[in-house]
């Protein structure tokens, strides 16, 4: 739910909605045409797929809302500022796992940011039903499929994403993995920015929460709030969370000492902007199912901006769920992939 260039371009309306939080102009928004399918037999539908496979895991990576237009409910993959922004985040936050696993990810006709709920729990209505959604859900489910099908046919795999991108691979692990050959080949889950809830765990018990450091087969979840964070659409009911610092799901509490380094990128162009080490501490909410920072330091560069959130709640950070536990990420990778081998020898 990012893209700072797309906004650049979109009607005074537009800007006022994502900025001001205001759940939907889905009136304005013409219905009528969707754009076309991407043909995951092709390059162009990939955002990045390897030439060589130089690791011995894979991850299929799958990017948060960029597109924020009303042109269509849908982002076209051939719009050209868009396919950059997600070029970016490949870095931006895919870097966690680029390191160590085969980079896949495909582009998908993700819904608008301009059709989003931005109310408490989505509004108490089921975002996966919204069938702008369903469109870019269905890509990525075709991408995986043409990518077991064609692309590894045998190797172990990450699955990971932000946000919608979360929301799209919980709506395939729910649709997917209830099959013990593909549950075998995944190392873990990262699926950051949404919730995957007590009811996902009840009726997929196929899906499971990690429970520390190096269990695999498992979902890292997790959003990132102040203590005093206003309501949130990502967060529902239930949600599960993990402390990327410690590694828990109690209360106990992490300080900054545990705290690799935040990295904070340009997410439209995978710059990086500025590395903090022992950014922040971290503790648990069990009830509200959140990660919440303590003693975050402030970053020296003006271009990172931890004031204004945008479209989203004081104290929501859900921008940089990735940025905020950036080092502390990658080195969890890397920590599961070791545990996984270890399992199969």
């Amino acid at each position: 739910m990012q893209r700072k260039p797309v906004l650049l371009l979109l009607s005074s309306l537009v800007v006022l909605i994502l900025f001001n939080g205001c759940s939907s102009i889905k009136n304005t928004i013409n219905t009528k045409k969707t754009p076309e399918k991407p043909d995951y037999s092709q390059k162009y539908s990939w955002v990045v797929k390897p030439e060589t496979l130089d690791k011995s895991v894979d991850v299929f990576y799958v990017y948060p809302t960029i597109y924020a237009g009303t042109d269509t409910e849908n982002m076209d993959i051939s719009d050209t500022a868009l396919r950059d922004n997600a070029k970016g985040l490949t870095v931006a936050q895919a870097g966690v796992y680029s390191s160590y696993a085969n980079m896949f990810a495909p582009f998908y006709r993700q819904e608008s940011a301009a059709l989003q709920s931005m109310g408490a729990g989505n509004g108490g209505k089921d975002a996966y039903q919204d069938p702008a959604f369903q469109v870019g859900a269905e890509d990525i489910e075709r991408a995986f499929d043409y990518y077991i099908t064609n692309l590894n046919p045998d190797r172990p795999f990450i699955i990971a994403g932000h946000s919608q991108g979360s929301m799209a691979l919980i709506n395939l692990m729910r649709k997917r993995f209830n099959d013990s050959a593909l549950q075998k080949r995944l190392v873990a889950a990262y699926l950051i920015g949404y919730s995957v809830t007590k009811d996902d765990l009840k009726n997929y018990p196929w899906m499971k929460l990690a429970q520390g450091e190096c269990d695999t087969g498992v979902i890292i979840t997790f959003n990132t709030e102040a203590a005093d964070a206003g309501p949130s659409p990502v967060l529902l009911p239930g949600a599960g969370v993990i402390n990327p610092l410690n590694w828990r799901t109690d209360i106990t509490p992490a300080d900054s000492e545990a705290h690799m380094g935040a990295q904070f990128f340009n997410n439209a162009t995978g710059e990086l902007i500025e590395e903090i080490p022992n950014f922040a501490g971290a503790y648990l909410d069990i009830q509200k199912g959140v990660l919440i920072f303590t003693n975050k330091k402030t970053p020296q560069s003006e271009k990172v901006d931890l004031i204004n959130m945008g479209r989203w709640s004081k104290g929501v950070f859900h921008k940089f769920d990735y940025a905020f536990w950036y080092n502390n990420l990658k080195a969890n990778v890397k920590e599961r992939i070791a545990a996984y081998h270890g399992k199969q020898d």
